[in-house]
């Protein structure tokens, strides 16, 4: 964690100094504000805790419940995620209090007795240790908070305006804040009130049922399966004897997916309640929790649960539902306007709960469009970077939607009907990477480059997430996970692997420091506000392939050595070098002649170029950026 750039700190560093609207933030929503989030779900909070880093762009959160949400329907936390709270700063913290899967266990009919379910398998959870970070379950609520102290103690200090929703919007492109939201308070001493507010960009983050989709004209298209769930957090005694493993549980008398909650006694029955007949007009959905339970000790015999109480309990039929667009522009409309209203999450995509990706993804979705939102709103993108938020949205939710169909549709399917009696487990194991969030892949852009020189970092594909591997900081000795070091902050990552030679020898990487810390062309410069400092819209570093006692930190060009904040002190914990027996080029298949890898705000890898591809490298960056 880099602070003391301003100053000497000596309160809790992560609470950052307020700036632009931070300061004083008004109490009351405004009349104006350059971005309204409307919801407060996790696409909404992590989107407003990343343009809390945005401090002169004014964001606005409504949420219509009367604070925050104290039960929350989603549990399930992929690796990405757990990556994603690495950089808001508060991985460790929710790890601690969290349900860590280390495996699932599969139960089928006895064969001898089929009546009776017997333990089948049990493969690990990651078989593949496709990340560093756990899959793990806790309470949705929990992390909306963790994200909700983020945007508060970012500088912005944005924090919800509870009790107000939204009722409408009209969209007037030649006003200078051209959506005009009509709001109305719900709770608090204003309670009955409507107003009109202007947004230069609205974010829906409003659910399936979302207004803000209805009202840009937006709709779900797709089907139902046809099938019910009931879906129960209970505390219960049970002489189940894997009631803290995650299970897929399949009898003949129906299915469950069984999911341990945190905290040592919750757990989470999806307990299947059978095929729903056309003209069933939605009955289903009143099944009452006592029934669920019954099914349940059903399902699980010869085992039983004795519920004692239930925390929260639902019934939802299965639905794989997508809009054609995450925007309020049509495809023939593209590159004619920008878009100015954009949903997330449910508003845009639904699924069923089995794949555990409804909270996983709609996070992504609301990171994706913070940080270009800040790039846009701060002027230094064009307006022209919001048309990608769709574009690559849109696909990784079809993609989800497919997914979960298939999963969802495997678990309601009797063992007798499936193809192979280990075909559900060999099916979890063989997609391990899907539903750890692992398999989006952006294709190419204007913020994602082609795969021309793939070759010289295999191990990071172009427009996949940043892989973390751990390397050696040469100043302190310190072992650190690269990818750990990335916050939150809406900078661009320039990772540079240097070539054999030794620091400050005659080299291509002394070269490429040479250019990029003082050619005009160079993304540096070129970019570059008056207030800038070396490292504040790119954050660069270098790994050496020596180990770290053999480079000299003197003579490690001053480009790997940023000076930052207004004493301009040079911040040398950005030089790294490969770890004998622990080599990060041989992990990530990194070319002995050196490379460089581009990564997004949203830690996706944007590019793979060879140290003497400047031109290449500054032509990226003048796609999008503005320049000073």
């Amino acid at each position: 964690m880099q602070f003391h750039q301003n100053g000497y700190v000596s309160e809790d560093p992560r609470v950052e100094e307020a700036r632009g609207y931070g300061v004083d933030r008004a109490e009351d929503l405004p009349e104006t504000m350059d971005v309204l989030i409307v919801g407060s779900g996790p696409a909404g909070v992590i989107a407003a805790a990343q343009l809390s880093q945005y401090p002169d762009v004014s964001t606005r959160l409504i949420e219509r419940r009367p604070g925050r949400l104290e039960i929350g329907q989603a549990d399930g936390i992929q690796a990405r995620s757990v990556e994603t709270f690495q950089s808001f700063g508060f991985a460790q913290e929710i790890i601690q209090e969290a349900f860590m899967l280390q495996e699932m266990c599969f139960w089928n009919p006895d064969p001898t007795n089929p009546q009776n379910i017997v333990r089948t398998g049990r493969p690990a959870d990651d078989p593949h240790g496709i990340s560093e970070f756990p899959h793990m379950i806790v309470n949705q609520a929990r992390v909306l908070d963790y994200f909700l102290r983020a945007a508060k103690r970012g500088p912005g200090r944005i924090e919800p305006d509870y009790g107000i929703e939204f009722v409408g919007l009209e969209v007037d492109q030649e006003q200078e804040y051209p959506v005009a939201v009509t709001v109305r308070h719900v709770a608090g001493p204003r309670e009955g009130e409507e107003r009109t507010v202007r947004a230069k960009y609205v974010f829906g983050c409003d659910g399936a049922a979302s207004r803000v989709r209805k009202a840009i004209g937006r709709k779900l298209e797709g089907q139902g399966a046809n099938h019910a769930w009931g879906v129960m957090d209970v505390l219960a005694n049970t002489d189940f004897p894997d009631i803290r493993t995650k299970c897929a549980i399949n009898s003949v008398n129906g299915s469950i997916l069984h999911i341990p909650r945190e905290g040592g006694l919750l757990f989470r029955m999806y307990v299947d309640l059978g095929e729903v007949p056309e003209d069933d007009n939605h009955e289903i959905r009143k099944t009452p929790v006592e029934e669920v339970i019954r099914r349940a000790n059903q399902i699980i015999h010869p085992y039983s649960v004795d519920v004692k109480s239930v925390a929260w309990s639902s019934v939802y039929e299965v639905g794989h539902r997508l809009t054609d667009h995450f925007d309020d522009v049509d495809t023939e409309d593209r590159g004619t306007r920008c878009p100015r209203v954009f949903i997330a999450g449910d508003a845009c995509h639904t699924h069923s709960a089995k794949a555990g990706q409804g909270m996983n993804v709609s996070m992504q979705d609301g990171w994706n469009l913070g940080w270009k939102l800040g790039a846009v709103l701060s002027g230094r993108a064009d307006e022209s970077l919001l048309d990608t938020y769709s574009e690559e949205r849109q696909e990784i939710a079809k993609n989800l939607i497919d997914f979960d169909r298939e999963w969802s549709t495997l678990m309601a399917t009797p063992q007798d009907k499936l193809p192979d009696p280990k075909y559900l487990e060999e099916f979890y194991v063989k997609t391990a990477e899907f539903p750890a969030g692992f398999m989006t892949e952006y294709k190419p852009s204007m913020i994602v480059a082609g795969t021309e020189h793939q070759d010289l970092a295999e191990g990071w594909p172009v427009g996949k997430r940043f892989k973390s591997a751990r390397v050696q900081r040469v100043c302190d000795s310190m072992v650190v996970h690269q990818g750990h070091e990335a916050t939150a902050d809406g900078r661009w990552r320039i990772h540079v692997y240097a070539d054999p030679a030794v620091a400050g020898a005659d080299s291509p990487t002394t070269a490429f420091a040479e250019w990029w810390q003082n050619d005009p062309a160079s993304p540096l410069q070129a970019h570059r506000r008056e207030g800038d400092g070396d490292a504040t819209l790119f954050d660069l570093d270098v790994t050496y392939q020596q180990a770290y006692t053999d480079v000299d930190i003197n003579a490690v060009p001053r480009a790997f050595k940023p000076q930052v904040g207004p004493l301009e002190l040079n911040y040398w914990e950005r030089v790294y070098a490969a770890i004998p027996g622990e080599d990060v080029f041989d992990l990530r298949k990194i070319s002995r002649d050196g490379a460089v890898v581009v990564v997004r705000p949203d830690h996706y890898v944007a590019a793979v170029l060879p140290l003497d591809a400047t031109a290449e490298l500054a032509a990226f960056f003048d796609g999008f950026l503005r320049t000073n």
